[in-house]
């Protein structure tokens, strides 16, 4: 079958899934492999759960003479042609945006203020892959103004993938930093990654990009591309600086030199916020936001799923930070939690990962910080933690803690909680 005869499909169903739980009625199942499971498999009972087509790219699951099965080559790259093909019908205007750190907080906050004005598709979640990216598009209609799509990655060449199927005309890179250097062999294998989403704006021609002004290294490799910058300096389209952070981030901006300036009072914890937040009043003025709409949708703005919320309990108030964790931004939370005025500052801090042969390293001058700061308890959670040089309580996994914290709880604390997700300190929470 022709991509352009499955797309007139797609159109009729309007809807695909790729998981066999989640079935609405008339969609359309297209049947993805993992390690551990064959999406063929369940082509079946997604049919009979109310998918009306089922995509498979294993002809012994098609049920002869049953013309709701299609067989295609392979159903991943299908996925991704299907999600381009569908890109390139509509036409929307693409914003791209990628990073090392704040990434989906920031998608979070442009996503917030262009709402204002314009019909948003974004990212939901992280769904940032080579699967939650064309999953995403697929979500697009007529009637959205405007896409926010997330791009990840954790090895050279995947943002130029994922950008080759999105095809953004605006691109946003939130930073740099050290993370996944497992994947990316370097610090400069991260900066080269990232930029990738330049690189294709850049060949694209006639690309506009949102930069963050002050960061050295973006300034470095955004040449030949439309600067739309933001940062601390007067001249640039949006400028500002922090007025506040116990614990929620203010901060007050302007337009260029001689505009008005305005104060947000967020609900967001960290300064390592503000550049996030000044990215979408960036692209929210670029696309004709009001300047107290946009203000309005920062500060209403209320983070989930583990990034930097505040949680008040019975007895401690918690900075959960736990959904993911690397050298740049947990040196970025430490650094913003010694800085809050509150008293009795707890850490409980868990391993970041993927750091390859930099690891024990970056652990070490984590631990080396920390040792200078005015933290009143540490609690560290994994072996890089433990194999650091330090003094501190340790322990394997975050099971043996909530053990520990069952016998022990701290009370009257501030507590941040950092680390990678697969050290599952999100689970802790509850014994806080």
């Amino acid at each position: 079958m022709k991509l352009s005869e499955l797309y007139q499909i797609f159109l009729d169903c309007d809807i695909v899934t790729t998981d066999s739980r989640n079935c609405p009625k008339g969609s359309m199942f297209i049947a993805l492999k993992g390690d551990s499971f064959n999406g063929n498999a369940f082509a079946a009972q997604a049919l009979n759960d109310g998918c009306e087509y089922a995509v498979i790219d294993e002809a012994a699951y098609a049920v002869e003479g049953d013309k709701r099965y299609i067989l295609v080559d392979n159903c991943l790259e299908t996925l991704q042609q299907l999600a381009n093909y569908h890109r390139r019908q509509l036409g929307t205007r693409i914003i791209g945006i990628t990073g090392t750190n704040g990434k989906t907080t920031t998608k979070e906050l442009i996503s917030a203020v262009l709402s204002q004005a314009h019909n948003i598709l974004y990212t939901l979640g992280n769904l940032n892959n080579h699967i939650g990216v064309p999953m995403t598009l697929l979500r697009l209609k007529a009637e959205h103004d405007l896409a926010v799509i997330e791009m990840g990655a954790s090895h050279p060449g995947e943002i130029k993938f994922l950008a080759d199927i999105a095809e953004p005309d605006y691109g946003i890179i939130t930073n740099v930093g050290k993370a996944h250097l497992e994947g990316f062999g370097s610090f400069e294998g991260v900066i080269k990654t990232k930029g990738e989403l330049y690189d294709f704006l850049r060949k694209k021609g006639d690309s506009t990009i949102f930069i963050h002004h002050d960061n050295p290294y973006l300034m470095d490799i955004a040449f030949g591309l439309n600067q739309i910058t933001y940062g601390s300096e007067d001249s640039l389209y949006v400028n500002g600086h922090v007025t506040g952070n116990s614990p929620y981030l203010a901060f007050e901006w302007k337009a260029g030199k001689e505009g008005e300036r305005y104060e947000v009072q967020t609900q967001l914890i960290g300064e390592y916020n503000f550049p996030n937040a000044l990215a979408a009043i960036t692209i929210g003025r670029f696309f004709g936001i009001e300047p107290h709409k946009m203000n309005e949708a920062l500060s209403n703005y209320i983070p989930q799923n583990n990034r930097s919320q505040l949680k008040k309990t019975d007895g401690n108030t918690l900075i959960i930070d736990a959904y993911n964790a690397n050298p740049t931004s947990m040196m970025a939370a430490l650094e913003n939690f010694s800085k809050m005025t509150v008293e009795h500052k707890m850490l409980i801090l868990g391993d970041m990962r993927e750091l390859g042969a930099e690891s024990a390293m970056e652990h070490q001058r984590i631990v080396d910080f920390i040792k200078g700061a005015n933290f009143e308890k540490v609690i560290f959670v994994g072996s890089q933690f433990a194999a650091a040089q330090h003094t501190y309580p340790t322990y394997t996994d975050a099971k043996e803690l909530i053990q520990a914290l069952q016998n022990d709880k701290p009370r009257n604390c501030t507590i941040l909680i950092k680390g990678s997700n697969g050290i599952k300190l999100s689970s802790i929470v509850d014994y806080l």
